[in-house]
């Protein structure tokens, strides 16, 4: 009986520390780079992975670079290319970081809770901070997270004469959206 109720109480346990962490693997990241002299440059990638930790607050999204869809493929090719950025050596973008004031979020109730981010998003290899704001929003259980910034291409290592001619924004924004 003791081994019996020693069990259920570890699956117990375990139940509760794994529904902490909630994952996707169909979170949204959009890339506009559009300027007033082509909209052309802003792509989307829907296979972009993610997790949230409500009891840490900890937040983690990976997008793989060749996942992003431009409408136009010359774009797309140039996306990837060496000199831009080099998705067959730096395969993924990474943004990972905690919620600030996690403990005024609550998981358990239907809301809408604005929340600031502070973590580091890594591109071709390069890290930088990055403090993001955002949404969470609880409906039913279900968590859905929305946020909206930019990022300096020159940070990193974007350069070129797309920039230079203003066919494509120094500072692109970044959109994501999951649901988890």
């Amino acid at each position: 009986m003791k081994k019996t109720t020693f069990v259920l109480a570890l699956v117990f346990a375990a139940g509760t520390v794994f529904a902490q962490k909630k994952t996707t693997s169909s979170a949204t990241v959009t890339f506009d780079a559009t300027t007033p002299k082509d909209a052309l440059p802003k792509a989307e990638n829907k296979t972009v992975i993610g997790s949230i930790d409500t009891q840490s607050g900890a937040v983690a999204f990976e997008a793989a670079v060749k996942n992003f869809a431009f409408s136009n493929p010359k774009i797309q090719e140039h996306f990837n290319a060496p000199n831009w950025l080099d998705s067959d050596k730096f395969p993924k973008f990474t943004y990972t970081g905690t919620i600030e004031k996690v403990n005024k979020v609550k998981f358990d109730k239907n809301g809408t809770y604005k929340v600031q981010v502070n973590g580091t998003i890594t591109v071709k290899g390069i890290s930088k901070p990055a403090k993001v704001e955002g949404t969470i929003t609880v409906a039913d259980g279900k968590l859905k997270v929305a946020a909206n910034f930019t990022i300096k291409l020159k940070d990193f290592g974007v350069t070129g004469q797309a920039i230079e001619a203003g066919k494509v924004a120094e500072e692109p924004s970044i959109t994501v959206s999951a649901e988890f």
